[in-house]
């Protein structure tokens, strides 16, 4: 079992910034990469980025519409991923998710790959 729990939401304004941590504590070892995601409502949960180890060229990836303005880092002494948003945009707005993958196969893209998940913490930009 992972247990993941989510900080750092808020309401921020058009341009500004936030950061976001998952604290994972339990069986982390096993996880082979550690996603962040988001649903706005009305959505569906949609890919944000994702931090691996099993790339052998990349350990990040993010959405398009994210690049460049997100970027997602661990601190693997705290058990914690990160999520630095700058630059928000009205669109990001949404309630945030950090997930674990425990398996090696699939795209890493989707949430239906990812085992654990946080409770979530609420974004909101305003314009």
């Amino acid at each position: 079992q992972v247990q993941l729990i989510e900080s750092g939401g808020g309401l921020v304004q058009a341009g500004g910034s936030l950061r976001l941590s998952c604290a994972a504590s339990g069986r982390t070892s096993s996880n082979y990469a550690m996603g962040w995601f988001r649903q706005a409502p009305g959505k569906e949960r949609e890919f944000v980025a994702v931090l691996t180890d099993r790339w052998t060229n990349s350990q990040t990836y993010y959405t398009e519409s994210v690049k460049g303005r997100f970027i997602i880092f661990r601190d693997n002494a705290k058990n914690t991923v990160y999520l630095r948003m700058n630059n928000l945009k009205p669109e990001d707005t949404a309630v945030y998710y950090c997930a674990a993958k425990v398996s090696d196969t699939g795209t890493y893209l989707l949430p239906n790959e990812y085992t654990y998940w946080g409770q979530g913490t609420q974004v909101t930009v305003s314009s």
